[in-house]
């Protein structure tokens, strides 16, 4: 989760955030090329000739300020549409869950499973127990293997949500009357919270999501009580 006075993403719980960060860097990095290039051409042009009317008006200069910039476009746009691939990509999905939003709570269904569907409501802060953190503990988590690939179906009952968990790089939209899909696929174990990233009415900012991707043999022990207590 995040922490206070970080100014850096989140660490990356999944393959497409890792590609993420990896292209954030890749394009934070042409940007300060860029802006460097441009001071320097300021600089010069105050500090010396380089505001020689045959300069500014050379062909060589429009040419090379035509090129360069297509040339940045290429470099960011190809691996930008790779990842728009890897993240689109759902291949042979071991598990898929239903999330559906609500004002203002998430519920989920295990469809791979027949009676394993829950509500997850925000732990109120009178409630909470030490360790746990403020607007962002549920009653319940969403529960998943590690190394599993999952197919999230998202929707919504009444109002536009939206499904957002910045450590797996994921945020889709949860849209009334559609469901839209995402993957996810998480590398190590561990407890990742999320909220609603759609303004969708007074208590928006108390809807939470926690993901615990355990291992699998947890994962079928957790799954073997859902099934009892149903």
């Amino acid at each position: 989760m995040a922490h206070p006075s970080q100014l850096g993403f989140q660490d990356a719980a999944s393959p497409v955030m890792e590609e993420l960060l990896h292209f954030h860097d890749h394009t934070l990095m042409i940007i300060f090329l860029i802006s460097t290039l441009v001071l320097y051409i300021i600089t010069a042009m105050i500090s010396t000739k380089l505001t020689d009317k045959y300069i500014l008006d050379s062909q060589e200069i429009e040419i090379i300020w035509t090129i360069l910039p297509a040339i940045i476009l290429i470099l960011i746009a190809l691996p930008s549409l790779r990842i728009l691939y890897l993240m689109d990509e759902i291949n042979d999905p071991h598990l898929t869950i239903k999330v559906m939003g609500h004002q203002w709570y998430w519920s989920y269904e295990y469809t791979d499973y027949e009676d394993i569907n829950f509500d997850s409501y925000m732990i109120p802060t009178k409630d909470l127990t030490p360790g746990q953190f403020r607007l962002l503990e549920t009653d319940h988590r969403m529960v998943i293997p590690i190394e599993s690939p999952v197919r999230v179906l998202i929707s919504a009952e009444d109002v536009l949500h939206s499904w957002a968990i910045p450590a797996f790089g994921v945020k889709t939209d949860a849209v009334p009357g559609r469901l839209n899909q995402t993957t996810l696929i998480a590398t190590h174990p561990g407890v990742f919270y999320g909220q609603c990233s759609e303004i969708c009415g007074a208590n928006h900012s108390f809807m939470p999501i926690v993901i615990e991707a355990v291992l699998l043999e947890h994962f079928e022990n957790w799954s073997s009580l859902m099934l009892q207590d149903a």
